[in-house]
């Protein structure tokens, strides 16, 4: 076994990252000629092994256990360091998720090993795999060559990878029940933490509208929402915007924001900073309206519109609804 994905659920509903995780095993694993194969972690999670059984890999591991319930960085450590015991693979791959990156660091640590996060593309040199992460809130791409004795550990960046990229197969599910102490536990699970109740998940929105400085007030922030209504989509913006008040803080995409992959990207008035780039760049499709041409959201962008976005986008947003 070679390739192993480690994927990520609560309640017995998974994280949408688990499933982009699973593509990027399968990719990575057809380019270094190898098998991948999958673990999810709970307690009574035959029924989600089950579900991944239906994916194209060697096998599907239901780590089953009652401490492994409700997560905590202790069991979680303790599992997985039994199951790579077992299974030996040589790359271990994570969704890069605030859970991974509480445990991550403890289980690299205990086995010795190195972990490299929130990694954005992967490829094969030979028989070697380099992954490739960003410095310097995306300035820099730094490849790093995974040498020497498995297992290596990645976690991979939201959007890097796309879920629907998913091939089907047929896998065989086995059970891996691990030995956990309750004494080892040294951690007691509470009440989850909710940021606030207005607090929006922009990485589950399959459409987005961003705004940023080019609306040039507050007052000019509906005509941009009447186009994110038009798209059934999310309204987000640019940190500029959400540092001045115009919008909330959780409606800001980028390094410093949410870091989102929708199907569709519309960006109106943005110019395009790295900064704002490392947050939307997985997106299926990208949209962008502006009336500079040589912005730099157009050297990502699928469709560029340069023209001024309060003629652009009414004009729009009346086309979308007449279509509809």
């Amino acid at each position: 076994m070679s390739i192993l994905a480690v994927l990520e659920q609560r309640d017995g509903n998974w994280n949408r990252m688990s499933f982009e995780t699973l593509a990027a095993a399968q990719q990575l694993a057809r380019d270094l000629g190898t098998a991948a194969a999958a673990a999810v972690l709970g307690h009574g999670v035959a029924g989600l092994a089950s579900e991944i059984a239906s994916s194209e890999l060697d096998k599907v591991y239901a780590v089953d256990h009652e401490l492994l319930k409700d997560y905590t960085a202790d069991a979680y450590t303790l599992a997985l360091g039994q199951l790579l015991e077992k299974v030996r693979p040589r790359i271990v791959l994570f969704p890069h998720t605030y859970q991974v990156r509480d445990f991550l660091p403890k289980l690299a640590a205990a086995l010795g090993k190195v972990a490299v996060s929130d990694v954005v593309a992967a490829r094969v040199a030979g028989d070697a795999l380099i992954v490739v992460r960003q410095l310097f809130q995306g300035k820099v791409n730094a490849d790093i060559r995974l040498a020497g004795e498995g297992p290596h550990f990645a976690s991979l960046q939201a959007g890097a990878w796309r879920a629907d990229r998913v091939a089907a197969g047929a896998a065989t599910v086995e059970n891996f029940s691990p030995a956990i102490a309750a004494d080892a536990i040294r951690t007691k699970p509470l009440e989850l933490f909710r940021e606030s109740q207005r607090a929006l998940d922009l990485s589950a929105a399959e459409i987005i509208v961003s705004v940023g400085r080019g609306i040039k007030e507050a007052d000019n922030i509906p005509v941009v929402q009447k186009l994110a209504e038009a798209l059934g989509a999310e309204l987000a913006a640019s940190r500029p915007i959400c540092d001045a008040g115009w919008l909330p803080m959780e409606r800001q995409v980028g390094s410093s924001g949410q870091t989102v992959a929708p199907k569709l990207y519309v960006a109106v008035g943005i110019s395009g900073a790295i900064q704002h780039q490392v947050g939307m760049k997985g997106s299926r499709t990208i949209v962008a309206i502006n009336k500079d041409p040589d912005a730099p959201i157009f050297e990502i962008a699928d469709y560029g519109i340069v023209g001024d976005l309060f003629q652009v986008v009414p004009e729009l947003t009346e086309a979308i609804r007449k279509a509809k």
